[in-house]
């Protein structure tokens, strides 16, 4: 059996690990505003270092840095960020809490299995600007629904992608780990729409977060549903009774309710990639293609560091682990020595020995403590990593709508000619052919609904390649802020936790030179 010394050096090392687990699992970029330099920090001149003499000696003492990084940190409490970019949000706080266990018996779906069984709702808690406080319960569902209504009404913007949903939902939602883990991710998904410049102040958020009852968004059906809808709607719209109008081109046609527009840009794309013809509209747009492929470029340089950030955090735990083992046995050790000892040089052998294995224990701890500062800090590789997946979307809303343009002006194209050739057809016969005359005239109404959804379409295609462009500026300012602060605070952290460890094993070798010395005497 071990003393109640060595017990409370177990005791404190399973603590700590604990809580340095604890705390790796959420991770959050903070730094202080008050460290940051105004402006290009690469064009700044250097801030000189504050030197203090130490009153024991006559050097100039080295600036501690430690002071910063153990100043008591503040939590949020549920703010929505602490980047500048939040300044524009709409709200000051926003959490998720109180997951509860419901029943649902009636499905909505055609699809089977679907909509049956229990599922949890959250409490969300929001305070807005104006003062307004709100609390409501919200499932899962109405999560998916505010994301797709974001998606169709901000085309082009880098909305954050919402967390994903449990794959074999049945089994997973008994998982208290797996609620808890969706809790978290749902609140850093509000967080994060509350702190973009438009999403925040959009209209669907504000419902999400503050309208009672049922969420009054026009729900998602599933794509059984879709489907059996544009099948339904596919035999008027090849008899001409059904035509896209304006108001359906502004979306992607990938939905399923509109069969025959998928088939027709189907169509155009395989036209595009694979007959060679120029279509009537390109991307021509060299900065965006540019800035596309740097995109690209930038998204695996974040992957590569994140991988090794991944093995930096690996390796700090395994010393931090490591450290506390060697102190452990150290005290074992010390324990065997001063049971056995039958000298008195045994006896202060093992007292120093004890001493070592306190300060091992102690830099295991600031080991951990460092570990958990290393991953708040660059948890902001992983952050724009996950960004990355909203600019793949934005990019794809912009290909989807110049798609969409391309196909309609292929359609008129194809509309005129038809016009001509009836046209051309009913001229040859004396007095015209009704017939062709009357399917003239249907052709024309077609042709002035198309040219409409034109209109609508090319708007639109410019109002996603302006959004496109804004955001870029946008994630280039925010990339800029983010990462400066991130190495602020990892380098930071990095020297006053190593300062606290150097003191640790500093302290102790004073004391075993002073026991050296003793040895030195005695033999002389």
């Amino acid at each position: 059996m071990m003393g109640p010394e060595e017990d409370s050096m177990e005791t404190l090392t399973l603590a700590t690990s604990v809580a340095t687990t604890t705390a790796a699992s959420d991770y959050h970029s903070a730094i202080s505003a008050s460290q940051e330099i105004p402006g290009d920090p690469l064009l700044s001149a250097p801030v000189p270092p504050t030197f203090s003499l130490s009153p024991s000696s006559s050097f100039v003492d080295p600036p501690s840095y430690s002071d910063v990084v153990f100043t008591p940190f503040n939590p949020s409490n549920g703010a929505v960020s602490s980047s500048p970019s939040s300044s524009t949000s709409n709200y000051l706080r926003i959490t998720v809490s109180d997951p509860v266990q419901e029943s649902e018996t009636v499905s909505t779906s055609l699809m089977p299995g679907s909509g049956s069984g229990g599922y949890f709702t959250y409490l969300i808690t929001s305070r807005a600007k104006d003062g307004t406080d709100s609390r409501i319960r919200r499932r899962f569902r109405d999560f998916v629904t505010l994301a797709d209504r974001l998606a169709e009404s901000h085309r082009g913007l880098f909305v954050p992608v919402r967390p994903d949903k449990g794959v074999v939902e049945g089994r997973v939602m008994k998982s208290a780990d797996f609620i808890e883990q969706r809790r978290i991710a749902l609140e850093r998904y509000l967080r994060r729409l509350a702190a973009h410049p438009v999403i925040g102040k959009s209209d669907e958020l504000r419902v999400f977060l503050q309208a009672e009852g049922r969420l009054p968004l026009p729900t998602t059906t599933d794509v059984a549903s879709r489907m059996l809808d544009g099948a339904v709607r596919l035999p008027r719209q090849l008899s001409g009774a059904d035509v896209t109008g304006p108001e359906e081109v502004v979306q992607p046609a990938k939905g399923g309710r509109d069969l025959l527009r998928i088939f027709k840009e189907l169509k155009q794309t395989v036209t595009n990639e694979w007959v060679g013809s120029r279509p009537a509209v390109v991307e021509e747009d060299r900065e965006f293609l540019d800035r596309k492929d740097k995109m690209q470029d930038l998204e695996l340089q974040l992957t590569t560091s994140s991988e090794h950030a991944e093995t930096l955090v690996k390796a700090q735990q395994d010393i931090g682990e490591t450290m506390g083992e060697l102190g452990l046995a150290f005290i074992k050790l010390t324990k065997f020595e001063t049971e056995e000892a039958t000298f008195e040089s045994q006896r202060t052998r093992a007292a120093e020995m004890k001493k070592v294995a306190t300060a091992a224990v102690k830099a295991s701890r600031l080991y951990r403590e460092l570990n958990a500062q290393t991953v708040k800090h660059l948890d902001t590789l992983h952050e724009h990593l996950g960004i990355m997946l909203s600019v793949h979307t934005a990019f794809s809303d912009r290909s989807s709508a110049l798609l969409t343009v391309q196909t309609l002006m292929s359609d008129l194209s194809s509309l005129n000619s038809r016009v001509e050739k009836l046209e051309a057809a009913s001229s040859k016969i004396f007095g015209g052919d009704r017939a062709r005359l009357r399917r003239v005239e249907e052709l024309k109404e077609t042709i002035r609904v198309t040219e409409n959804a034109k209109c609508c379409a090319v708007k639109e295609y410019e109002r996603i390649k302006d959004n496109n462009r804004s955001e870029l500026e946008r994630l280039d300012r925010q990339r800029h802020d983010d990462l400066l602060s991130m190495l602020k605070g990892f380098v930071i952290s990095q020297v006053g936790y190593y300062e606290k460890i150097g003191s640790v094993w500093e302290t102790v070798a004073d004391e075993m030179h002073v026991y050296s010395r003793e040895v030195e005497i005695s033999e002389q």
